[in-house]
């Protein structure tokens, strides 16, 4: 069974722990996440089992869509509401319109620096083990993009926004940042993470619901093989008498294929299938031999 499960983690589990329970209750070889949820966080965790996992480097670079709540007027220690409170101001004078522009100015490419409390390493340890015993390090800034960012609910103390942004944006810290320029603090208190690329939290399943899935024959909501999991990547067919070769590495001439539009030359990977629809392989194009060498074999 070589899936990729949609999964909708509950809060108050950890992603290595909902990945245990979705490998053991589908007796899976190996199973992995293709990004971390933190235990507060809920929503869509991409599980990998059996040799979807050698896919998933595709889905962890995919961008994500986050619905966020964050309280305005306390600083954590965390940057959420699982730390200590460290500071307090009085948000009293903070009018919807100043809440409103303040989020929507961080739309574009901005600047983080990853929290303290994350799973970074520094020196070989993660950067969660060292701020517990009370260690901080210099972290470097990275750039993230916001591709969209909206204010969805006003309710002080608390406000709800929406975001769509790239791999590696901590919301968390985009609350920090976020009460920092109002100047009155302000700290995550509920995050669900509602999209990654094409995948929706509307498709995806509870965990409760794997002891419903056919190991047999997995199919249904929140249930992908590989090849429906990797539908924006271009594919080509192959020519049957060349399916032996693609089994064991061999790159494909042009002419072997079924078709290869001049767009499929830019992309960096491109699914191969058989003539019957199989996924055999992820490969490449090379300009410089004329072919599709291969990248991931399924063999």
């Amino acid at each position: 069974m070589d899936i990729i499960i949609s999964l909708n983690k509950p809060e108050g589990i950890t992603s290595h722990d909902a990945v245990s329970k979705a490998k053991k209750i589908l007796k899976a070889k190996k199973a992995g996440h293709t990004g971390t949820l933190d235990p507060l966080a809920t929503g869509l965790l991409l599980i990998c089992l059996n040799r979807a996992t050698r896919i998933a480097s595709y889905f962890s670079s995919l961008d994500k869509e986050y619905l966020c709540t964050m309280k305005l007027g306390e600083e954590t220690d965390t940057l959420d509401s699982e730390g200590m409170v460290i500071n307090t101001s009085d948000i009293s004078t903070v009018s919807e319109d100043a809440v409103n522009s303040t989020i929507t100015s961080f739309q574009g490419t901005i600047l983080q620096e990853p929290p303290m409390y994350s799973a970074i390493k520094h020196k070989g340890k993660p950067l969660y083990k060292l701020a517990r015993a009370g260690v901080e390090v210099e972290r470097k800034q990275r750039e993230v993009t916001l591709y969209s960012i909206e204010m969805i609910d006003f309710s002080l103390p608390f406000v709800q926004f929406r975001t769509r942004c790239s791999k590696g944006t901590y919301i968390r810290t985009l609350c920090d940042d976020i009460g920092k320029k109002l100047g009155v603090g302000a700290h995550m208190t509920a995050l669900e993470r509602t999209g990654i690329g094409n995948f929706r939290i509307e498709d995806s399943i509870p965990i409760e619901e794997l002891q419903s899935i056919d190991p047999v024959h997995a199919s249904g909501r929140g249930i992908h093989t590989m090849d429906e999991a990797l539908t924006w990547l271009p594919e080509v067919m192959i020519e049957d008498s060349r399916v032996f070769g693609v089994r064991n590495g061999s790159p494909v001439p042009l002419d072997a294929c079924t078709g290869f539009p001049d767009k499929h030359r830019e992309s960096d990977s491109i699914r191969i299938k058989s003539s019957k629809g199989e996924l055999l392989a992820i490969g490449s194009y090379s300009e410089a031999a004329g072919s599709i060498k291969m990248k991931i074999v399924f063999s």
